[in-house]
């Protein structure tokens, strides 16, 4: 196979875009990437679209279809990819492995979501259907349920308390305000929003335990990568970011399945092979995008993803080991609480950050000297999860 690079990252700024349209949004990410690579008239062989949503909550279908015409790109390839939170990430994950093939040269990957036309209980609503649908959505469970359901269990098994998901909030939404994309440009402190005393109406409880805070808003927004073979990098003149490892794994539908309901298996085995598919370890990493819909599973998935020991995530937190500046930066763009969570376009979106990170061109969240990142997209409530290892070239 092939070594693929990612030359190419665009990204529109997430949040409330009520001017554009979804194809809009992609349209202008897909540009923006392709401006980056600076393929010139090269010919794009394929595209791929990460999109959940579309047809229930714009009513549009066919969007890979729609942006090869809308950009002209005839007669490219194209598929869309619905996977739930995961179809950037699975979107990703197509157009690698048909450039390590040998199959396409050149490839576009968009994701994206336009989640604001739709009224708040439509949106969670919609989410609410990758749930299993007799043992789970029949009875009314939501993502914010399900979560917190998950980190009552979590926080009473590794000792995590309210003020480690609080600080995950304030960590992850100040470092937004670095992040000329993200969604949220509000400062928030740990004493707005854990210790003082109107703390209880500055953040109200959404499910218990989980708070306002604790939630990523609900974003509209797009995200693009152009995907080549290492050679066609060096022509180009960009920097030979690649695709060092990738896995996906499942697990069970409905989280009672689990044999462990606060183990996300899923995202330690798409870890593990990613990892053992680049040859590096986790502590190799020196800048992680996890998919941070909730506090909680920042925390969770850091450890999952071998970063920390499992009980140990909050006490790195509390060390400052995931800050901008520590040994193992954690969504330093603001993560999904900041930066936005446009649920096709999250996974492209995280794979792109880290692109910027290791290529230097983070502005002012750049993490210094990185060499080496992973980013995770979590689908379903962890039963579809795809890692990636990225690295940079010489």
């Amino acid at each position: 196979m092939r070594k693929v690079a990612v030359v190419g990252v665009g990204m529109i700024p997430f949040g409330r875009r009520d001017e554009d349209s979804l194809l809009d949004m992609l349209a202008v990410a897909s540009l923006r990437a392709m401006d980056d690579a600076g393929i010139g008239d090269r010919p794009i062989d394929a595209v791929y679209v990460g999109n959940m949503a579309a047809g229930m909550l714009n009513h549009q279908t066919g969007l890979s279809s729609a942006l090869v015409d809308r950009l002209s790109l005839f007669p490219a390839a194209a598929d869309s990819v619905e996977n739930g939170p995961a179809s950037g990430g699975s979107a990703v994950k197509n157009g690698v492995l048909a450039v390590a093939s040998g199959y396409y040269d050149l490839v576009l990957v968009a994701g994206g979501e336009k989640m604001r036309d739709a009224i708040i209980w439509k949106v969670t609503d919609c989410v609410a259907t990758m749930t299993h649908p007799l043992a789970e959505y029949i009875y009314g469970v939501t993502l914010p349920a399900m979560a917190a359901m998950f980190a009552r269990l979590y926080m009473k098994k590794y000792g995590v308390t309210g003020e480690h998901l609080a600080k995950i909030a304030v960590k992850n939404q100040n470092n937004g305000l670095l992040n000329p994309y993200a969604h949220l440009h509000a400062r928030i402190t740990l004493e707005g929003i854990f210790y003082h005393p109107h703390a209880k109406v500055n953040n109200p409880v959404v499910a218990s335990p989980l708070r306002f805070y604790d939630m990523c808003p609900v974003s509209d927004g797009a995200a693009a990568l152009l995907l080549c073979p290492v050679e066609m990098a060096k022509e180009l003149k960009k920097p030979a970011v690649v695709i060092a490892g990738m896995a996906q794994a499942t697990d069970t539908q409905a989280v009672q399945d689990r044999d462990d309901p606060t183990d996300l298996k899923a995202v330690t085995i798409a870890s593990q092979k990613a990892f053992a598919m680049a040859k590096l370890k986790p502590k190799d990493i020196n800048v992680a995008q996890v998919h941070d819909a909730f506090t909680i599973l920042e925390i969770a998935e850091s450890e999952h993803a071998g970063f920390f020991k499992k009980g140990e995530g909050a006490k790195a937190l509390d060390e400052g080991r995931t800050q901008i500046g520590g040994d193992i930066p954690i969504n330093p763009d603001g993560g999904l609480k900041a930066r936005g969570h446009p649920v096709g376009a999250t996974g492209v979106a995280n794979v792109g950050e880290i692109v910027w990170q290791l290529r230097g061109e983070a502005g002012e969240h750049q993490i210094k000297d990185a060499e080496n990142g992973f980013a995770l997209n979590f689908g379903g409530f962890g039963n579809n999860v795809l890692a990636f290892v990225l690295r940079r070239e010489a």
